[in-house]
């Protein structure tokens, strides 16, 4: 069953760390299955507060999805994603 992570980014702090994730969590992704389905594109929160972007990728099961996200590459790329902005991430099952 496809499984997807939710990156809702709520407020940058520091956009040279943000640039320095993007080009990280770029070459993080290195074979593993992702498939981007929703990356920064234009939003309009319908409920809720409001976001400054979200991104969607999907992954054929939990296991795929687990395995790029505790990657060391991946690991590496999130400490400078932490550093330059608020996000909740979020993984969840597709339906069956």
């Amino acid at each position: 069953m496809a499984v997807y992570i939710v990156f809702i980014k709520d407020e940058t702090l520091d956009q040279d760390e943000l640039a320095i994730y993007a080009e990280k969590a770029g070459q993080a992704r290195g074979d593993h299955p992702i498939k981007p389905l929703a990356f920064y594109g234009d939003l309009e929160v319908l409920e809720g507060r409001d976001a400054e972007g979200v991104v969607v990728l999907e992954f054929p099961d939990r296991e795929a999805a687990k395995a790029w996200y505790d990657s060391p590459a991946y690991q590496e790329a999130k400490a400078h994603r932490l550093k330059g902005a608020n996000y909740r991430v979020l993984l969840v099952n597709g339906v069956a």
